[in-house]
């Protein structure tokens, strides 16, 4: 039997089945990682001595009765989590040599669930773009078109997992860099609920790996199925035990239904910032068809949806204050003196992004009040219904653009330009109030690209997404193994 593709759930099966060992699937991994990735560059730092070592242990523990979530199985980790004795750059030339000296503290849940980690994946420099390239490790290219991007900056997490290097992966969401990844090669990923799972150690080097409750930004679990998903996320959910796990606990609510007839949907398919490319739309209406043919309770407008452009602007203010933080005093002045310099009535995404970028503390905890009231309003909506379905960004995967200056870049839907981040709106959605989001494949484009959308839940109530996002892959399907022959013919144009 060929190993690279089953679910993490089928190989643990397998493995306590003894039908394989731990050591034949971390062979037969390494084997297509080597064979493979050559032209995907998703593995930026193979660790494939200590994966083969760990398998080996699993396979003892377990002969000696032992059973963990994940004991044996191959997984990859995102290169931004700290990893003893392995280089932990952000993809920053002047931080190549920087080499942790203990594990993030999801690299030590993954291990203690008997994970087999096979080695880290790539990203962009800082992590701040919707793709994944370098100058340390170079491109890692879109499985389905090695033309087109992987996403970022999980990019290199989804490339592998469309690719069969290991079942599952990790990465981290601030802009919807665990979602765009997985909507653009057509795997899974949730975006937790912000704060649930503990996320030191996933640091820019070289700070200290601290207990810092971040603004916005999660880590969360990466796979080829929905079920794997909740698999790994109860593997990486709990605080960190040196700060609230002194004294609380985890315990998700269970998912709301478990019925695709009995959950109340609202469906958003436009935003009065940026529109919807033509694919994506396709897959949104995918996701509600099969709802309501299931006998879903599905609208498509609800005066309860807190205002999507003041939750954009929010958004965007929150986010850039906090990318500005690190910036020279030479650098933040010149910023200051270019905002003063806006016109008052100039409210596009580009001026609040600048205007982020110098927000004095007091205009931040303005900000944040007001993101207490959006808070407030999705818990309303949420009594009214169970999940959002939406886009995650307005296109499927675009061809790499590695041009300076990420301001001046722009994007191409249905062949019209639009500012390059003005796309990050639909990953704002959810992450500006802090809510769950499970990105989950619907279909491809009509160039044969996968399309997926989000399913934003109730703080807190991971679990309901989650089990939609199941649900809806039985009814219309979910991740398939990029078309090896169609990639090949795309790379030759």
């Amino acid at each position: 039997m060929e190993w690279n593709f089953p679910t993490a759930e089928e190989l643990v099966a397998a493995l306590r089945a003894d039908e394989v060992t731990s050591v034949e699937l971390t062979d037969e991994a390494i084997a297509r990682i080597e064979r493979d990735d050559k032209t995907i560059n998703a593995i930026c730092v193979p660790d494939f001595d200590r994966a083969r070592a760990a398998a080996r242990d699993a396979d003892q523990a377990r002969a000696r009765g032992e059973d963990r979530p994940l004991l044996g199985v191959p997984v990859t980790v995102k290169e931004s989590y700290d990893m003893a004795g392995l280089p932990t750059t952000w993809g920053m030339p002047q931080h190549r040599d920087h080499v942790p000296a203990e594990d993030a503290v999801q690299v030590s849940r993954l291990k203690a669930a008997g994970a087999v980690v096979l080695g880290k994946t790539n990203v962009p420099m800082t992590l701040r773009d919707i793709q994944s390239f370098n100058e340390i490790y170079g491109t890692t290219n879109n499985p389905w078109d090695h033309g087109r991007t992987s996403g970022g900056s999980s990019g290199g997490s989804a490339a592998a997992l469309a690719s069969g290097f290991g079942a599952l992966s990790t990465g981290s969401d601030l802009a919807g860099s665990l979602r765009t990844p997985a909507h653009f090669c057509g795997v899974y990923a949730h975006k937790p609920t912000l704060g649930l799972a503990a996320t030191r150690g996933m640091v820019a080097p070289s700070a200290p790996p601290l207990p810092v409750d971040l603004d916005l930004a999660v880590v969360g679990p990466m796979a080829r199925t929905a079920r794997d998903l909740t698999l790994l996320l109860d593997v990486m959910a709990g605080p960190d035990p040196l700060t609230h796990g002194v004294a609380y606990d985890v315990a998700l609510p269970p998912a709301r239904h478990e019925r695709l007839s009995d959950f109340r949907v609202l469906i958003i398919e436009d935003h009065p910032l940026i529109p919807t490319g033509s694919a994506v739309r396709a897959g949104v209406n995918r996701v509600a068809e099969a709802l309501v043919d299931e006998g879903a309770h599905v609208e498509r407008h609800s005066p309860l949806l807190p205002d999507p452009t003041e939750a954009a602007t929010l958004y965007m203010l929150l986010m850039l204050s906090n990318a500005a933080a690190g910036l020279s005093v030479d650098v933040f002045e010149r910023l200051q003196s270019h905002a003063a310099a806006l016109s008052a009535d100039d409210r596009s995404l580009d001026a609040v992004r600048l205007r982020g970028m110098v927000l004095s503390h007091r205009g931040w905890v303005e900000a944040n009040n007001r993101r207490e009231l959006h808070r407030h309003g999705w818990r309303q909506l949420f009594a009214e219904f169970d999940a959002v379905v939406c886009p995650i960004t307005p296109t499927p995967a675009f061809p790499h653009d590695h041009s300076e200056g990420l301001e001046h870049r722009h994007i191409d839907i249905d062949g019209v330009r639009y500012p390059y981040f003005d796309q990050l709106v639909w990953a704002g959605m959810a992450t500006m109030p802090g809510l769950p989001a499970t990105a989950v494949p619907a279909g491809r484009s009509p160039e044969g690209l996968p399309v997926g959308v989000q399913l934003i839940g109730p703080m807190f109530e991971d679990r309901t997404p989650l089990r939609l996002a199941e649900l809806l892959e039985r009814k219309i399907g979910g991740f398939q193994a990029p078309e090896v022959g169609l990639t090949a013919e795309r790379c030759r144009g």
